[in-house]
């Protein structure tokens, strides 16, 4: 279903009303990237504190109340929403939210979008109860969070990893190191030197906090984040050009056993690797060693050096912090990476740590909300096949298909008449892809990879769909 279905007179998109249950990480996050867009944001949230911030920062509605009380989803105006976004700690919560919600569209549709982290809830045998609860697209940040780590672990050095058009094209964040074979290089000329066809294209760099879609004659230097987008065959060239490493993970640590811990912990043992974790209560530990066969369970407090030293954490290939608190992850992959551990990955759920994160030496860092968010924009957006969002930088990766008679059906890339802020870097066609130059002629169906600015996103939507 697609909830963009209508363009007013101006030949625009409407604006879509969005109720947003949750105003947590992952829904403060959602909200201010909607509501960015141009659509009409309502966030509902037991808490005032956060309401006042995202009102603060984002033209944004709010209403400080319980969303399981019907009087709170009537000042809401639940019943003029087209979207719901129900996204709290509670799945049971998240599911009333819904019916309620439901009932009060009555006869107009609703698209419903509710986190659900129980697995027999998110499973088959919990289909009739969600159907029946009005829930059209489950979330479950934690599963989301563990095949993200899950992914970066592949590639020593990536900070972003995300696979698009059915794993034809990679998306690769790396930060350039100083001895990264591109460094000083111009993109021109990177592509002058990889003529006469591209098997990947640089897209977005983030240099002082400020990002901006790539150009021709923009110089890479040392530190700059950039995401480029890649071919299947040109993996390995990238790869050795950015300076990042193929890895086999043999032995990870996981500092932190919690449901995100324990995701990824399946992960990597399914695939032979030997896992070791580190948790404090002792009923979880108890939980964890029931549940993981053939893993190492620890109880004791991951911020504790002797016992980080006793474990040897320096001689794994590879640790993980995942807890609830962003100072102990930080402080225990700081210690791991003094240790000599060569690859340490960070959950985090304070943007502002980031540039702390980037001058101390911690290789990734990652939040529950950007999986969960790309995840809400693709469906709330009805006729994308992908979004990746990140953490730092507000340039997003959307994948579209052209339609039949849209404007770029049988127009040449240069003819589009794109804004400078938005870059179309690839085609899929039949299942190939290609990296798109201005003299590509894109046709219906052919499915399209453009880093754009969030506001832009309707302006390239109309010229494919």
């Amino acid at each position: 279903m697609s909830v963009f279905s209508g363009q007013n007179s101006a030949g625009t998109v409407d604006p879509v009303r969005i109720l947003v249950v949750g105003a947590g990480e992952v829904g403060s996050y959602v909200a201010a990237r909607l509501s960015r867009e141009g659509n009409d944001v309502v966030v509902v949230d037991e808490l005032r504190e956060p309401l006042i911030r995202l009102e603060r920062d984002n033209d944004i509605l709010t209403v400080t109340g319980d969303a399981t009380n019907p009087s709170t989803l009537v000042e809401a105006e639940a019943e003029k929403a087209e979207v719901l976004v129900a996204v709290t700690q509670s799945y049971k919560t998240n599911l009333l939210v819904c019916l309620q919600a439901t009932q009060a569209r009555g006869e107009n549709p609703l698209s419903t979008v509710a986190r659900i982290d129980d697995p027999e809830l998110r499973g088959p045998a919990g289909r009739k109860i969600r159907d029946a609860m009005g829930v059209d697209l489950v979330l479950d940040p934690d599963e989301q969070t563990a095949g993200a780590i899950h992914e970066l672990l592949s590639y020593r050095g990536a900070s972003d990893l995300y696979e698009m058009a059915g794993g034809e094209v990679l998306l690769v964040g790396a930060r350039l190191a100083d001895d990264a074979p591109v460094v000083g290089r111009s993109i021109g000329e990177i592509g002058t030197a990889h003529e006469p066809e591209w098997d990947f294209i640089f897209g977005e760099i983030v240099r002082d906090a400020e990002s901006h879609v790539v150009r021709e004659e923009t110089v890479l230097q040392s530190h700059d984040l950039l995401r480029v987008l890649c071919l299947r065959r040109g993996r390995r060239e990238l790869m050795d050009l950015l300076g990042l490493h193929r890895t086999e993970v043999k032995r990870v640590m996981l500092l932190g056993g919690g449901r995100t811990a324990e995701l990824l912990a399946k992960r990597l043992t399914d695939r032979g690797a030997e896992v070791a974790i580190i948790e404090l209560r002792k009923e979880r530990c108890e939980r964890l060693a029931e549940n993981l066969k053939g893993c190492l369970i620890f109880e004791g407090d991951i911020t504790d050096t002797d016992l980080l030293s006793s474990e040897r954490v320096g001689d794994f290939d590879a640790v993980v912090a995942s807890t609830g608190q962003d100072d102990a992850n930080v402080l225990a992959c700081l210690y791991a990476k003094s240790m000599g551990a060569p690859e340490t990955i960070a959950v985090v759920h304070r943007l502002s740590l980031l540039p702390l994160l980037e001058q101390v030496g911690i290789d990734a860092a990652l939040s529950p909300r950007t999986a969960s968010a790309n995840s809400v924009l693709r469906y709330v957006r009805g006729d994308v096949a992908a979004v990746a969002t990140f953490l730092d930088g507000d340039v997003e990766v959307v994948e579209f298909e052209v339609a039949s008679e849209a404007p770029a059906d049988g127009t040449a890339v240069r003819d589009l008449g794109l804004s400078g802020n938005v870059l179309l870097a690839a085609i899929v066609r039949d299942g190939n892809a290609q990296i798109a130059r201005g003299r590509s002629v894109l046709r219906a169906r052919d499915h399209v990879i453009v880093f754009a600015k969030p506001h832009l996103v309707d302006e390239v939507k109309q010229a494919f769909g």
